[in-house]
C-alpha cells in the first residue's frame, strides 16, 4: 500500500495544465474540488457517505444565511461569535470600512505602547528610571527626559498625523449614500449603515456599496451593466442578469419592501468570479450564481436604476477578501539598524562591567586606603563596582543613541515630501501628483532587484487603436496621400464627409480613402463590411451619438474603425443587423452566430444580404484561419509578409475572410445547428463540430493590426530599469499570446530572446529533481550543495509561463480527500508515524521544486506569468522574497494586484481610471508607469545615499562623544565621572550636532538627478548594500574609537605642563571639559562638511550655526545670571569665559581638530585618486556630461519569415455576447430597433438560432 498517497491525492494529477483557463479559485474547498469529475467509488464508502447525507440535509458549504429586510434575523444568539471573554459580536460584518489605527481614547495609551516596544525607547525609560535612584545616579534625570520627550512627542505628532488621513479616508467612503428599504420605503441611508439583508436601490453611475444579490432593474429581463475597473482593471462592461421570477415579482417599491425571500448560500471568500447559493421563495428555491451577483467596488453603468439584497458587507465582501492580510513593512537598512543597536547594547554592558570591574580593583588598592576619598560608607570594593555599573550604564548611554530613530522618521517624512513635490513625476491630463502614502520605505527603493507588474492599466493604456491593415495583399496605414506617395509629414485624414465618424479616430493613410470612395477595389469595401457585421458589439444611441460597447476592447476598435471608413454599425434585433454602407443604409438577417471561445480562437456570423444571398464572414487568429483557407488564395503569401510586418511592429493581427454558400448547403448545414443546439450534454464540444463543418474553403480578405497601446515612455522604462540590474516580471491575468505580444511591444522580450514555456521548465525541472533525489543519501548532508545553472551562459532567455503550469510546478495543484474507507476508531502509532514522515517528505519536495523553479526563472532575462489569480501573482512574489533574500517591488493598479502589492517589500499603485483599490493599498501612487524609474532610480537611490551617511555618521559622533568617558576612566579610578558637563551630554544630539546631519540626510546628492537617469549603472550600490553594512558600521566604530582618543589624549597632554599667560595653569576639570567639548563640536561638524557631496547654502548655514549656537548656549549657561537663579544644575559658572581667553587653549582645539580630520582628508584624497567610485568619475566629469543625450529607442530588426510572435485577436476572456443576442434578451421591446443597448458578457453562451 502506498502510505505517502493514502490520505491526500493531487486535483486531476495526470491531466495537462492548460495555457488558456485561469485556474481554480483560489480558496475552492475540498468538496467542490470532488465534485468536478468522476471517480471509482469503494461501495462501503458510498454506503457511509449516503448514511451521513440523510443526516445533513443542507450542503455543507451553504452556511450563510440570509433573510431579506429583516434585521432581526441576523442577530439570533446562534449567529453570534464570542470576540472577547463574555463580549459577543454578529458574525455578519457591518458595511463600515476601518483602516484607522487609534481613536480618541486608546491614541495615548496605544501610540506610547507601540513606541516603547522599540529597544531603544524601552532602553531610556529604564535609564530615566535608573536616574532616579540617588546611590548610582551619575547624571541629572532632565539628560535622559528631554531627549526622550521630544522622540516621543515628534514620533506621536507623525503617526496622528497618518491616523487622521486615514479617518477621512475611511469616512469619506462609509458616509456615501444609497437608497435602503426602511420602513416600506426607500430611504436614503450612509453606506456605514448598510446591513447584510438589506434591499437597497441603485442608479446610475453608483458604486456598489457590498455584495449584492440582484433582484431587478430598469433594463429588459432586469440586466444591469457594471464596471470593474476596480477589481481587474478593465474598464468594458459586464452584463448581471436577475432571476426570472424576481424580475416579474420586485419591480414596485412595495413589492420589495414586502419581499421575504431566503438565501443560502456559500461563507464569505475571495472568489471574484464564483458564487453558489439558493433563494427560496415563494415555496421554490432558484439557484444562484455569479452572473446573479453584483460585487463592492463595481460601478452601475447604462442602466437607470436597479435594486438588490445584501448577501455580503463591509469586510465580508469578495473585494476586502482579495485584499490580502496587511503586513508591516520594514526596510532593510531598518533590520540591520536594530541589529547594529544590539550590537551596541552588548558593547555597553561589556564596557560598563569592565571598568565597574576596575573600579572594585582600584577600591581595593587605592580608594579604601586614601582617607581624603573616604565618603562616609562603608561598602565593600565589590558593591561599589556594582554601583558603578549602573553608573556606567547611565553614562556611556549615548552610545545608544535616543535621537536616532526620530531623526530617521524626520528624514524619511522630509524624503516623502519631495517625492509628492516632484513636478516630474505629476501628471497634468489627470491632475494626479505622485503620493508617498507610507513615510518608512523611501531608502528601500534605492535598493530594489524585482519589479512584479500588472500588465493591463498599467503597462498599457488599455486602449486597442485601428493603426494598419492588408487588403489583397496590399498594405495601409503608412503616411501617405491619394497618390501613393509616403510622406513623413501629413495631415491627418479629414472624416468630415462621414457623419458618423469618430473625432478622435486618427489616420493618416489617405489612398485607402480614396479606394474605399473610388469602389475600384471591391474587396477593400468588402473587408470594412466584414467589420461592420461580424461582430457581437451592442450599440445605444444617446444625444445623436452611437455608443458601442464589445466584449473586448479589440472588438470595439475594429468596429470603430469599420465606422470611420464608412460601414456603420447602426443596430440590431433578435436577428437583423442594421448597416450604412456609405451612406445607404441595409438590414441584413442573421442566420447564426458561430460565436468565439479560447480554443476555436475565431468568430464568424452567416448573413442573409437582401438580395438573398448566404454568406458567411470570419474573423480570427491567422494560425486558425490559414488552416481552413480554399487552396486557391492568390494573396495568401502577401498577407503572410504583412503579418511578419505587423508582428515585427508588435501590433496585435487578426485575419479576415469570407465564404459564399448555397442555400441547400445552408439549410443541412442548419439541421446539424441547431440539433447540436438543443444537445443536452456536451453541448459545446457538439456545436464546436458543426463549426467545422462550415468554416472551411475560406476566401482570404486580408488582416487587421490594432495597436494595444503602452503608456507613454514604457520601453524607455524598462531599458533603464534593466540597465540599473533590475529584473522585471509581467504578472497579469490576459492570455499568453496578448502578454508575450505586450512583452515585445514593451522591449522587455527582443527578437533574440529564446523564449522558454511552462512545458519546457517542467522537463529541467524534473530532471533536476532527479539529480538532487540521486545525489541524496548518506553523505548528501556533508557536502555543501553546489549551485548549477539550468542554462548555459550566455544568451539571452525569458519564461512565459500560464497559471495553470505554475500550479503543475510549484505542485500548489488543490488536494481533495482520497476515496479511501476512514476509520472511525484511532489509527495505530506506526500509521500515525508513517503519516507524518509522508507529509514531511511532500513538504520537503514542494519546497526544493519551489526553490528551484525560483533559481531557474532568476536566471532568466524577463519573466511573463500570464493567466494568473491574484493568490498566485502574491505567490511568485513571496517566492522571490523567501529564496533570493531579494528586495521586490509590485506596481499594478485594480483590486486584483493588491494581494500581490501587499505582499512585495515596496507596493506601488498606478492611479488612474481603473479605480482607487490598489492605491489605497498601496506605499507609493502615480499615475504613469514612466515615473517608476525616477522614482527608485533618482529618488530612491538618494534616499539610499542620503541614509547610509545618515548613519555612519551618526554612529560616529556618538561614539566619538561618549568614548571619552571611557578613556577619561582610567584617569578618575573608574569612578563613573563624567567628562562634559551634564547641559553638554543633554544638548548635543538635541542642537549641538542634529541639524547637519539632518539636513545632509534631507538635501545629499552625489550626481544630479539628470545624471542619476542618464547612468542607471550608478543604482548597483544599493542592492548590493555597498553603503552600509556590518563591515561600514565598524569602521565608523573605529573612526569615532580613534576621534575620541584624540579629543581626550591632545588636550590630556596639552594640560599636563602647562601654563597661562597670567601665570597660571588652566589645568582644572571644568577648563578641561569645555576645551574637550570644543574640540568635538567644531570636529564633528567639519566632519560633515567632508562628508556633504552637494552643498548649499542651508548647509552652510548649519554647520557653521551649530557650532556658533554651542558656543552662545555654553556663554550664557556659564554666566554668573542663570547660575544664581538656578545654583544645582548650572555649576560651570565663568568657566568658558576664563578658559577660552587663553590662546594656549585655542591652539589645543585646533591642533586636536586638525588631528582627527587630516588624516580623513588624505585618505579620502587617495581613495578619490586611487580608487574612484562610479559616482565620483561622473562628479568629476559632470560639466562635460552637462550635454544629455536623449534615449533612443533600438531599430527593431525584422527579418521576413522568421518571426514568430503574431499575437491574434484577444477578444475577451470568455465567450462574447452571441447567445444574449440570439436569445433576444437584451433587445428593448418599446423601442425603435436602432435604439439597441450596450452590454458586455463574461458568462459562457448557449448559442441559438431562430431562421
Amino acid at each position: 500500500m502506498n502510505t505517502e498517497r493514502d490520505s491526500e491525492t493531487t486535483f486531476e494529477e495526470d491531466s495537462q495544465p492548460n495555457d488558456e483557463v485561469v485556474p481554480y479559485s483560489d480558496d475552492e474547498t475540498e468538496d467542490e474540488l470532488e465534485d468536478q469529475g468522476p471517480a471509482v467509488e469503494p461501495e462501503q464508502n458510498r454506503v457511509n457517505r449516503e448514511a451521513e447525507e440523510n443526516r445533513e440535509p443542507f450542503r455543507k458549504d451553504c452556511t450563510w444565511q440570509v433573510k431579506a429586510n429583516d434585521r432581526s434575523f441576523h442577530e439570533q444568539p446562534h449567529f453570534m461569535n464570542t470576540k472577547f471573554f463574555c463580549i459577543k459580536e454578529s458574525k455578519y460584518a457591518n458595511n463600515a470600512i476601518k483602516t484607522y489605527k487609534y481613536n480618541a481614547f486608546t491614541f495615548l495609551p496605544m501610540n506610547l505602547f507601540e513606541q516603547f516596544k522599540r529597544a531603544a525607547n524601552f532602553y531610556f525609560l529604564v535609564l530615566l528610571i535608573l536616574q532616579a535612584i540617588p546611590q548610582i545616579t551619575t547624571l541629572a534625570w532632565y539628560t535622559t527626559l528631554v531627549p526622550l520627550l521630544m522622540v516621543l512627542g515628534i514620533t506621536a505628532i507623525k503617526d496622528l498625523v497618518d491616523d487622521v488621513a486615514r479617518h477621512r479616508m475611511d469616512n469619506e467612503i462609509n458616509n456615501r449614500t444609497c437608497e435602503v428599504v426602511k420602513d416600506g420605503r426607500f430611504k436614503v441611508a450612509k453606506w456605514k449603515e448598510v446591513q447584510v439583508g438589506d434591499v437597497i436601490r441603485l442608479k446610475k453611475n453608483d458604486f456598489i456599496p457590498a455584495d449584492v444579490l440582484l433582484l431587478s432593474s430598469s433594463e429588459p429581463n432586469s440586466l444591469c451593466y457594471v464596471e470593474t475597473a476596480e477589481l481587474d482593471g478593465e474598464t468594458n462592461l459586464k452584463f448581471k442578469m436577475a432571476l426570472e421570477i424576481t424580475d416579474r415579482y420586485l419591480q414596485r417599491e412595495s413589492a420589495l419592501a414586502t419581499f421575504d425571500g431566503f438565501v443560502e448560500c456559500e461563507e464569505p471568500n475571495n472568489r471574484l468570479d464564483k458564487f453558489t447559493g439558493t433563494l427560496f421563495w415563494r415555496n421554490t428555491s432558484f439557484p444562484l450564481d455569479a452572473d446573479k451577483i453584483l460585487l463592492r467596488g463595481c460601478v452601475i453603468r447604462n442602466t437607470d436604476s436597479c435594486h438588490g439584497l445584501v448577501i455580503f458587507a463591509g469586510a465580508d465582501t469578495k473585494i476586502m477578501k482579495n485584499s490580502g492580510k496587511t503586513r508591516f513593512k520594514r526596510t532593510k537598512i531598518d533590520y540591520l539598524m536594530n541589529y547594529m543597536v544590539y550590537t551596541i547594547f552588548v558593547l555597553l554592558i561589556l564596557i560598563s562591567s569592565g571598568l565597574a570591574i576596575g573600579h572594585a580593583y582600584w577600591e581595593a588598592q587605592v580608594g579604601n586606603y586614601s582617607w581624603y576619598l573616604y565618603d562616609g560608607e562603608d561598602a565593600t570594593p565589590s558593591y561599589r563596582g556594582f554601583l558603578n555599573f549602573w553608573g556606567y550604564i547611565i553614562v556611556l548611554n549615548t552610545m545608544v543613541p535616543i535621537s536616532l530613530y526620530v531623526s530617521v522618521e524626520v528624514i524619511r517624512l522630509g524624503q516623502s515630501y519631495f517625492i509628492n513635490w516632484d513636478l516630474q513625476m505629476y501628471y497634468p491630463e489627470k491632475d494626479t501628483p505622485a503620493k508617498a502614502r507610507t513615510t518608512t520605505l523611501n531608502e528601500q527603493l534605492g535598493q530594489i532587484h524585482y519589479i512584479f507588474s500588472d500588465k493591463t492599466g498599467t503597462l498599457t493604456q488599455n486602449i486597442m487603436t485601428f493603426k494598419k491593415c492588408c487588403i489583397s495583399g496590399q498594405i495601409y496605414g503608412d503616411p501617405r496621400d491619394a497618390s501613393q506617395h509616403n510622406h513623413r509629414k501629413i495631415e491627418q485624414v479629414d472624416f468630415s464627409w462621414n457623419t458618423f465618424a469618430d473625432e478622435k479616430f486618427v489616420f493618416y493613410d489617405h489612398y485607402l480613402i480614396e479606394q474605399i470612395q473610388s469602389g475600384k477595389e471591391s474587396e477593400v469595401r468588402e473587408f470594412f463590411f466584414l467589420l461592420a457585421v461580424c461582430h457581437t458589439v451592442m450599440v445605444e444611441r444617446t444625444d445623436g451619438q452611437l455608443n458601442y460597447q464589445a466584449a473586448s476592447p479589440d472588438e470595439g476598435a475594429l468596429v470603430s474603425a469599420a465606422r470611420n471608413f464608412g460601414f456603420v454599425f447602426l443596430a440590431r434585433t433578435q436577428n437583423t443587423i442594421t448597416i450604412s454602407e456609405l451612406g445607404t443604409e441595409r438590414t441584413y438577417e442573421v442566420l447564426a452566430l458561430l460565436d468565439f471561445n479560447s480554443e476555436r480562437k475565431r468568430m464568424s456570423v452567416i448573413v442573409r444580404t437582401p438580395e438573398g444571398n448566404i454568406r458567411l464572414y470570419c474573423k480570427g487568429a491567422d494560425t486558425v484561419i490559414y488552416e481552413r483557407l480554399h487552396p486557391m488564395n492568390p494573396t495568401k503569401q502577401e498577407t503572410q509578409d504583412a503579418l511578419d510586418i505587423f508582428a515585427s511592429e508588435t501590433l496585435r493581427t487578426l485575419c479576415l475572410c469570407y465564404k459564399e454558400i448555397k442555400e441547400k448547403e445552408f439549410a443541412a448545414w442548419n439541421q446539424k445547428f441547431m440539433a447540436a443546439s438543443v444537445a443536452s450534454s456536451n453541448r459545446d464540444e457538439a456545436l464546436d463540430k458543426v463549426y467545422e463543418e462550415i468554416e472551411k474553403d475560406l476566401i482570404l480578405l486580408g488582416a487587421t493590426a490594432i495597436e494595444d497601446k503602452l503608456q507613454d515612455g514604457v520601453p524607455e522604462t524598462i531599458s533603464k530599469l534593466a540597465k540599473a540590474d533590475i529584473k522585471i516580471w509581467v504578472l497579469t491575468g490576459d492570455k499568453k499570446e496578448t502578454a508575450e505580444n505586450i512583452g515585445f511591444a514593451c522591449e522587455l522580450l527582443t527578437e533574440d530572446t529564446t523564449i522558454c514555456y511552462g512545458e519546457d521548465i517542467n522537463s529541467l525541472l524534473h530532471t533536476r529533481m532527479e539529480n538532487q533525489r540521486n545525489r541524496g543519501g548518506v553523505y548528501a548532508k556533508f557536502v555543501p550543495p553546489a549551485h548549477e545553472p539550468f542554462f548555459p551562459p550566455g544568451g539571452n532567455r525569458a519564461l512565459i509561463i500560464t497559471g495553470s503550469w505554475l500550479n503543475e510546478i510549484l505542485l500548489e495543484k488543490k488536494t481533495k480527500r482520497s476515496k479511501i474507507l476512514k476509520l472511525k476508531f484511532p489509527r495505530t502509532e506506526e500509521e500515525r508515524r508513517m503519516r507524518t514522515q509522508s507529509k514531511r517528505r511532500l513538504e520537503v519536495k514542494k519546497e526544493q521544486q519551489q526553490k528551484n523553479f525560483v533559481d531557474l526563472a532568476c536566471e532568466c532575462n524577463a519573466v511573463i506569468c500570464c493567466r494568473v489569480t491574484p493568490r498566485q501573482k502574491a505567490m511568485v512574489v513571496d517566492l522571490v522574497k523567501r529564496y533570493k533574500k531579494a528586495i521586490t517591488l509590485a506596481i499594478g493598479d485594480g483590486a486584483n494586484d493588491v494581494n500581490m502589492i501587499k505582499t512585495a517589500h515596496i507596493g506601488v499603485g498606478i492611479s488612474g481610471q481603473e479605480g482607487m483599490q490598489a492605491v489605497m493599498s498601496s506605499d507609493y501612487s502615480f499615475a504613469q508607469f514612466r515615473y517608476l524609474q525616477r522614482l527608485l532610480l533618482v529618488h530612491g537611490r538618494w534616499s539610499y545615499i542620503r541614509m547610509c551617511k545618515f548613519l555612519r555618521y551618526f554612529f560616529y559622533k556618538n561614539f566619538a562623544f561618549t568614548l571619552v568617558h571611557f578613556w577619561y576612566s582610567f584617569f578618575n579610578g573608574y569612578s563613573a565621572q563624567t567628562a562634559y558637563e551634564d547641559w553638554f551630554i543633554t544638548l548635543y544630539n538635541v542642537l549641538y550636532s542634529s541639524l547637519p546631519v539632518l539636513l545632509m540626510g534631507l538635501l545629499d546628492q552625489d550626481v544630479s538627478d539628470k545624471l542619476s537617469l542618464r547612468f542607471p549603472g550608478l543604482y548597483v550600490v544599493g542592492q548590493r548594500d555597498l553603503l552600509f553594512n556590518y563591515k561600514r558600521f565598524f569602521v565608523s566604530l573605529l573612526h569615532g574609537v580613534l576621534t575620541s582618543m584624540v579629543l581626550f589624549f591632545v588636550p590630556l597632554g596639552a594640560f599636563l605642563q602647562t601654563m597661562g599667560q597670567d601665570g597660571e595653569a588652566p589645568s582644572d576639570y571644568q577648563s578641561f571639559a569645555v576645551t574637550i567639548a570644543s574640540a568635538l563640536i567644531i570636529t564633528v561638524n567639519f566632519q560633515i562638511g567632508l562628508d556633504t557631496s552637494y552643498w548649499t547654502f542651508v548647509n552652510a548655514f548649519s554647520i557653521f550655526g551649530s557650532i556658533a549656537l554651542y558656543f552662545g548656549i555654553m556663554f550664557d549657561f556659564h554666566s554668573a545670571g542663570i547660575h544664581v537663579l538656578f545654583p544645582s544644575a548650572f555649576q560651570f559658572t565663568g568657566t568658558a569665559s576664563n578658559a577660552l581667553r587663553q590662546p594656549y587653549l585655542w591652539l589645543t582645539i585646533i591642533l586636536t581638530v586638525a588631528v582627527c580630520l587630516l588624516p580623513v582628508v588624505a585618505i579620502r584624497f587617495l581613495s578619490m585618486t586611487i580608487w574612484p567610485s562610479e559616482s565620483d568619475k561622473i562628479q568629476k566629469h559632470r560639466k562635460r556630461l552637462k550635454a544629455e543625450e536623449q534615449w533612443q529607442r533600438r531599430p527593431n530588426v525584422f527579418r521576413r519569415g522568421v518571426s514568430t510572435r503574431r499575437s491574434a485577436y484577444a477578444f475577451s476572456h470568455q465567450r462574447g455576447y452571441a447567445d444574449l443576442i440570439s436569445s433576444g434578451r437584451s433587445i428593448r421591446k418599446k423601442r425603435s430597433p436602432l435604439d439597441a443597448i450596450i452590454a458586455d458578457g463574461t458568462a459562457e453562451y448557449r448559442r441559438t438560432v431562430e431562421s
